[in-house]
């Protein structure tokens, strides 16, 4: 019995259907391109497809995992994916202005700049949201529609290039590995220490749950929904590094573009409802992972870009029906008992033999 509990654990807790479909997605592309999960050491760097998808998909991740905080507290972050061009363009802007352009200061000063601001667009979404008590995705609707305009005016509508060996280490940098997938990990890793061993994953799941009985039982719901927006965007705001320094770039028009939508996709994959409430971090970790890898899979196997997101949407479709209770339940042959209603022949029997005591005394008093 205490062999099968760790098991039935993994399964009820949504993450095996996602780690399957990592799997069949690795193993499609292997027997495709046999070299596909080989990897390579050399100059005392780390390469190899595996390597590419996890430098391609961090990001993602980076996003992802802040949009499950604010997903757990009943809201949504449309504007993550504006915020990640804002952040470039501010970097860019400032380094390309600079004295020295290629200095690490320039870079540094550039860069702090811009996660600043990220942190107050956070601020921005957090006062619609949890201080004026719009719609979540009304609030956030607003500046993912002016944030490209406020990047465009940033850079006056052209792509700016810089060169910078500080700046580039964050998107194209190495340290055995890129170091993209290390700044993903360590917050990664950051935040499940801070949610999951201190009392604020419980507040936020809370807050996700019932925020007025929050409120009422003394929690402060409307700053944790605020803190959360501002973690959404400042992790945005990295990832807007990334991408950016990734290509010594910052291009207002296409960074970023629709990465909200795979940061939500990520986060449903990953067993979180949106509802709000209970949230994984492993499962929207692995579910940033299945949306590049099917990116990946896109271009290994030739597949014409043009059906992209159409093949995407098929993969995430039937992950999502592989997560729901009735599909799993049909899948593994298990089928709901009801309860059959009472035989009404087998009542009087059943109540037979066991009389109370007071009953006899009830039948004498009645006697006349």
């Amino acid at each position: 019995m205490t062999s099968t509990r760790p098991l039935d654990r993994f399964r009820s807790s949504g993450l095996l259907w996602p780690l399957v479909a990592i799997v069949v997605l690795l193993a499609a592309n292997a027997v495709v391109r046999p070299s596909f999960l080989a990897l390579r050491f050399q100059d005392g760097h780390l390469y190899g497809s595996l390597i590419d998808i996890l430098k391609n998909g961090a990001p993602t991740m980076l996003i992802a995992l802040g949009m499950c905080l604010v997903i757990a507290t009943r809201g949504i972050d449309l504007s993550v994916g504006a915020v990640v061009a804002i952040s470039g363009a501010v970097t860019c802007s400032s380094i390309v202005g600079a004295a020295e352009p290629g200095s690490a200061g320039a870079a540094f000063v550039g860069m702090g700049t811009a996660l600043a601001l990220c942190a107050v667009l956070g601020l921005w979404n957090g006062f619609l949201v949890a201080g004026l008590g719009m719609q979540p995705i009304i609030a956030t609707l607003v500046l993912m529609t002016a944030g490209r305009g406020i990047a465009m005016l940033i850079t006056d509508g052209q792509i700016i290039t810089v060169r910078n060996p500080t700046f580039r280490t964050v998107g194209a940098g190495f340290l055995v590995l890129p170091v993209s997938i290390l700044i993903a990990v360590a917050v990664f890793v950051l935040v499940a220490l801070v949610t999951r061993r201190t009392a604020l994953g419980l507040l936020i799941e809370s807050v996700g749950i019932n925020p007025e009985a929050s409120r009422l039982a003394g929690l402060r719901a409307r700053t944790i929904r605020w803190t959360v927006y501002v973690f959404a965007a400042i992790c945005a705001g990295v990832a807007g590094l990334m991408i950016s320094s990734n290509v010594s770039a910052a291009d207002a028009n296409n960074a970023g573009l629709w990465i909200e939508m795979d940061a939500i996709l990520a986060v449903v994959i990953g067993g979180t409802s949106l509802a709000g409430g209970r949230y994984s971090l492993t499962g929207t970790l692995l579910g940033a992972l299945i949306i590049q890898t099917l990116t990946t899979t896109v271009y290994s196997m030739g597949i014409d870009p043009k059906i992209t997101l159409v093949f995407k949407a098929v993969v995430v479709i039937a992950v999502c029906l592989l997560q729901a209770p009735k599909v799993r339940a049909a899948l593994l042959g298990r089928t709901r008992r009801r309860h059959a209603p009472p035989d009404p022949e087998a009542e009087p029997t059943a109540r037979q033999g066991t009389q109370t005591p007071t009953e006899p005394l009830v039948e004498k008093v009645a006697q006349p």
